[in-house]
Parts: structure tokens; sequence; C-alpha cells
């Protein structure tokens, strides 16, 4: 499955606050930045000429604010409101924000606001969607859904499971046996007595060891021959 790019762009009349998004922009895989603009009224010439499925917005800008902003235009893109006050988030909902960082924004809020955009744009596309291709988990007493087609592998940590998905990992309390029991035994595979990992995303292994992407895990001896038929298998469907 294709992997899930959302175009975006910064509204903010801070240039350091521009700075520090682009920062986190940049090391997130699922985000392309295309623009960037110091106010409203360039951010309105700007948006014409192109499509944004996401927007960073400030709210308290000099000309016209954040909310004025959005009153202006005709928008099919989400937003995630970005600012130093708190006083504006009532009011940031009544306008379907995704969500609602305050700065200085930590990497985590900030994952955690996209993976909320990431997931309505997916329930949105028809294409990128499947409603089977899901699960959900409780993490720091929050439930998550998790995309399968997104998590790349499962790591035994004692009582918990990491689960390392293509944007982010978090960490569940749940025993591995369980666990797999939850996953598709045709799309994931145990390789290893503390590893399990989606197929789709195996790009090479030999005896000792398998490679996704930029990880690299253990394989066990006696699973070579389980993930070599369950890799071909894959292709054949």
């Amino acid at each position: 499955m294709e992997k899930t790019i959302l175009k975006c762009v910064i509204v903010d009349d801070s240039a350091l606050q521009r700075l520090s998004i682009v920062r986190l922009i940049n090391l997130h895989p699922a985000l392309q930045l295309v623009g960037e603009y110091k106010n409203a009224i360039e951010a309105k010439m700007g948006l014409t000429s192109q499509k944004i499925d996401l927007i960073f917005l400030d709210v308290e800008m000099p000309i016209q604010s954040g909310f004025d902003f959005l009153d202006d235009i005709n928008r099919s893109s989400q937003i995630i409101f970005v600012t130093g006050q708190t006083k504006y988030a009532f009011k940031a909902f009544e306008y379907d924000a995704v969500d609602y960082l305050c700065k200085p924004i930590s990497k985590d809020r900030f994952v955690n606001a996209v993976h909320k955009a990431i997931t309505n744009y997916k329930l949105k596309d028809n294409d990128s969607f499947d409603e089977d291709d899901f699960i959900f988990v409780k993490s720091n007493l929050k439930k998550r859904k998790v995309f399968l087609s997104e998590l790349k592998y499962v790591e035994a940590l004692g009582d918990y499971v990491k689960l390392v998905t293509e944007y982010d990992s978090l960490v569940v309390l749940s025993t591995m046996k369980a666990f797999e029991s939850l996953l598709p035994a045709d799309r994931f595979i145990r390789i290893h007595k503390s590893y399990i990992v989606n197929l789709e995303k195996v790009s090479r292994y030999d005896s000792k060891t398998i490679e996704l992407g930029g990880d690299k895990l253990p394989l066990s001896r006696n699973r070579k021959t389980d993930l070599s038929e369950a890799l071909a298998a894959s292709q054949n469907v």
C-alpha cells in the first residue's frame, strides 16, 4: 500500500516559530512542506494555486487573525492551530480543528496531532483506507487506532510490547502471544521470540537478520523457512 503523504503549509507571523515547525515537519515521513506564509494575505494568495491537505495555523497574527483567515477561504484542508495562547482552544474546535498545539511544541504532541490528521485523511480516502485495516490498542491510558498497513514490527518488552509504525512507536501492556492473535496471520509473522514483522515491510533477509527499511532485526534459525514461505505466499495473493 502506498504511504500516505500530506501536503502542508505553515501560516505564522513569527519566523522563529515557523522554523520550529519546519524542523518538526521535516522529521515526519508523512508530511511534505510546500509553503510558508507570514500572514493570512500571503497565505490566501499562495493557496489559490495548489491543493493542501493540512495547514499549521497561528491564531494571533497582524492584518488578519487565523480565525478570520478561515472565514475568508473555501477550504478542504485540515487545520492544526499553533499558538502561544490557551484561551482560543474552545473556539478553535468550532472550526473543526484536528488539534490545538500550544507553543513551544513538543515532538510527542506534534506527532499525535499529525497522527489524527493522517487518520482523518485515510477515513475520507477510500483508496487508502480499509475498515478492516486497523486495531485499537490502549497506550498511556488512551485508546489508539493503529493502522496495520503502517505497523512495521512488534517487539517484546517484558510484560509489554512495543509497536513500531512508519510514523511513531507506542508501548502496550500485552504478551507477544496475546498480541500476535490480534494480527492477521497472512500479513504478520513471528520471526523471533521477541519480534513479529509485517511481511509487506520486509526489504531483505539472510540466515540471521531481517531488514525493514532502516531497521535490522534478528531472525531465528528455525523461523527462516516459515518466513520464506510466508513471503512467497503474500506475493502470490
